[in-house]
């Protein structure tokens, strides 16, 4: 009777999956384009790069020549005047770029090109289009500090965002697994034996008792 009792209060477990959804969907998180580990270290790292090219941004901008030609106004004319823009600008390509750089070396090698490759040839573009257009080798209208330093600051701020989420999604993933048993029991013939949630398989019959958690998704039967 008492087996029966059990029997009927059983769980079908993993109608989808053979594993344990909760650890499962948290490694293919954790695999996420590319950026496997995103902690809060990843989320500061993000915030301080923004900031900080955000700053250094507006004299790059305010010193660019092909800006204030389309905003209409004249450049601040004072010895160095010339070079706020390349020399800063080189900075936010190489210190604020990095991660994108790097990301679009990763995606080149693992042959999987995506938004890092993406942002890499864009700013690396702007940045050697540049150069050439402000020592003279390629014609004005080539200058694109201004555009690097946007497209910098724009992408550095859409990626701290990118982490913020990632960080909080990990942090509610790891607080619901946190909630599942260890063990399950599984329902064998006539036996009730205790198994790990990664030995559950699709159609295996547990119990769940009273003030238990339940340890997988399935049908009461």
């Amino acid at each position: 009777m008492d087996h029966r009792r059990d029997h009927e209060t059983a769980t079908a477990a993993h109608n989808q999956h053979e594993t344990h959804p909760g650890h499962e969907a948290h490694d293919d998180h954790e695999g996420h384009g590319g950026h496997a580990g995103h902690g809060a270290d990843h989320v500061a790292q993000f915030r301080r790069l923004f900031w900080i090219n955000l700053i250094i941004a507006v004299p790059v901008i305010a010193f660019s020549g092909m800006f204030a030609m389309l905003i209409g106004y004249s450049v601040p004319d004072f010895p160095g005047a010339h070079l706020i823009s390349p020399v800063l600008g080189t900075v936010m390509y190489v210190w604020g770029g990095w991660p994108f750089l790097t990301g679009a070396v990763s995606e080149l090698r693992s042959r999987k090109p995506g938004m890092m490759l993406l942002i890499g040839l864009a700013i690396t573009v702007a940045f050697f289009a540049s150069w050439g257009a402000s020592v003279g080798l390629l014609h004005h209208e080539l200058e694109f500090w201004w555009e690097l330093a946007l497209l910098n600051v724009i992408m550095l701020l859409g990626h701290w965002i990118e982490m913020r989420s990632l960080a909080q999604t990990t942090s509610a993933l790891d607080s619901l697994a946190a909630l599942l048993p260890d063990e399950a029991e599984r329902v064998d013939g006539d036996q009730i034996v205790p198994v790990a949630l990664a030995d559950l398989v699709v159609g295996d019959v547990v119990v769940v008792r009273p003030g238990s958690s339940i340890p997988a998704d399935g049908i009461i039967v």
